[in-house]
């Protein structure tokens, strides 16, 4: 039954802005606007303090509207009063935010002062038009040797770190933060969705322990939150980045972990909004939304956003729609394997499974394709004799087999790489190696060069100059 207290509306509302909540079912509330019904996407704020702020998603009627919380609603009730904001979810842009950590409402969470005098912006922006982007390829290097090696980033692109839980895609990513603010002057931007607050701390600790955090801003939607929050923190993180770019014109780096999780709570919201599922449960609107946010990441004339974003696979089935419609906006895949991890090869990322569309002769050179397709030959091989080994043994195999895979074993064990963000768990001092140096070893091992090292010489180095033999 409706609340017999009027409805409290501050003086300076138009009557028209002004509706009344009809039904409260969890994070799905249904509201009436007798008089002018809110646009799609517009922000309300319901109850008598208006601490539940909700975001229109569907139009009933001609008097009504449904819209899901992005705020917990417990204490709000039928007849309690709603007010239309007059425009969509806002969150504040500019230097300010540098060195903080925000929620999706551009709120701070790091026990700092509030922020003051910002400029807001939506968070729904279009994508720039192809006209004001900026065209050609150029390579984004990161410092990690299997990276730059055999799956080189893009400027300006968006690369997927796909893996299953544990495999170390929260550990790649803080790495990168941590190497590019040393390699390039840009600007750091962290979006965790659904993230745990104990990662959220620690990421927080460890950026202000590493000295980076001054240039770095860390967005939040965390996993004890409403879907709809977790669901828009990714496109208020896109709006703070694409203000660096236009407006700064800076290159960013945009961090995003997890993808998945954008895509889940997505599907929570669809459900709770009662759409018919599609494909293994997700929801029917699974790539329109995806691709919404992925095309907002791209280069223009003053700056750029370059976005490494970490793929839950769930059951390590890449044939998962979340999985299969990521793949088509990347512009390279880094696939991390369970099995390599298992074996101590960190980063464990599969060179065989692992792509780039950057790795061409045109775009990185001669030398390093022809590098890199021989060092990918020589672990093929090495992978196809497996089976050989493990039934003859390696003194069966013939004399180019053997020399095959003693380089592939010595290849295996260069391409691992201690991380400065995991010196503490390791002991290990972070190695950062650049590409030059890289293409110098790979090709000395190619050649036999370091037969007379032993395999474990050549495990967690930067380069083979640290080789004690």
């Amino acid at each position: 039954m409706p609340s017999n207290t009027p409805l409290s509306i501050p003086a300076s509302t138009p009557p028209e802005q002004c509706g009344t909540v009809i039904a409260v079912r969890g994070s799905v509330v249904d509201a009436c606007f007798p008089r002018q019904l809110p646009a799609l996407r517009q922000q309300l704020r319901a109850g008598r303090e208006e601490l539940v702020i909700i975001e229109v998603s569907a139009h009933l009627a001609a008097d009504r509207v449904r819209g899901i919380a992005l705020t917990p609603t417990q204490g709000l009730a039928r007849g309690d009063p709603v007010r239309d904001c007059g425009g969509p979810l806002t969150v504040p842009v500019g230097p300010e935010l540098l060195g903080r950590m925000v929620n999706v409402f551009g709120q701070t969470i790091d026990d700092g002062p509030a922020l003051a005098g910002a400029e807001q912006r939506s968070i729904h922006q279009p994508p720039i038009p192809l006209a004001r982007r900026r065209a050609g390829l150029e390579m984004f290097e990161t410092g990690i040797k299997v990276i730059d090696l055999l799956c080189p980033l893009e400027r300006g692109g968006k690369t997927g770190l796909f893996g299953g839980a544990g495999v170390g895609k929260t550990v790649i990513i803080t790495e990168l933060i941590h190497n590019m603010m040393g390699r390039y002057q840009g600007v750091s931007l962290f979006c965790g969705i659904g993230e745990r607050c104990r990662e959220a701390e620690e990421l927080h600790r460890e950026m202000h322990a590493a000295g980076v955090l001054s240039n770095a801003v860390l967005v939040f939607g965390q996993m004890d939150e409403p879907p709809g929050a977790r669901f828009r923190v990714g496109h208020a993180a896109l709006t703070i980045a694409e203000y660096f770019r236009d407006t700064a014109h800076h290159d960013v780096l945009l961090l995003i972990d997890n993808i998945f999780r954008f895509i889940q709570a997505g599907s929570e919201v669809s459900g709770l909004m009662g759409r018919i599922p599609s494909r293994v449960g997700y929801q029917p609107t699974l790539g329109t939304e995806l691709a919404e946010l992925e095309e907002r990441i791209c280069n223009a004339a003053g700056g750029s956003i370059t976005s490494v974003q970490a793929v839950y696979v769930p059951a390590d089935d890449f044939t998962d729609p979340a999985a299969a419609h990521t793949f088509a906006h990347l512009s390279a895949s880094l696939v991390l394997s369970r099995k390599r991890a298992s074996q101590g090869f960190y980063p464990a990322v599969d060179p065989l499974a692992s792509d780039s569309k950057l790795l061409t002769p045109v775009l990185v050179g001669e030398r390093h394709y022809r590098i890199a397709q021989a060092v990918r030959r020589t672990l093929a091989e090495y992978e196809e004799l497996k089976d050989l080994i493990a039934m003859l043994g390696l003194e069966e195999l013939s004399l180019a087999d053997r020399r095959t895979v003693n380089r592939a074993r010595r290849l295996e064990r260069y391409l691992t790489q201690p991380f400065f963000t995991t010196e503490h768990f390791t002991g290990r001092s972070g190695k950062s190696v650049p590409l030059p140096r890289v293409l110098d070893d790979c090709e000395r091992i190619l050649v036999d060069g370091c037969t007379g090292w032993p395999e474990a010489a050549l495990y967690m180095i930067g380069d083979l100059s640290e080789v004690r033999r």
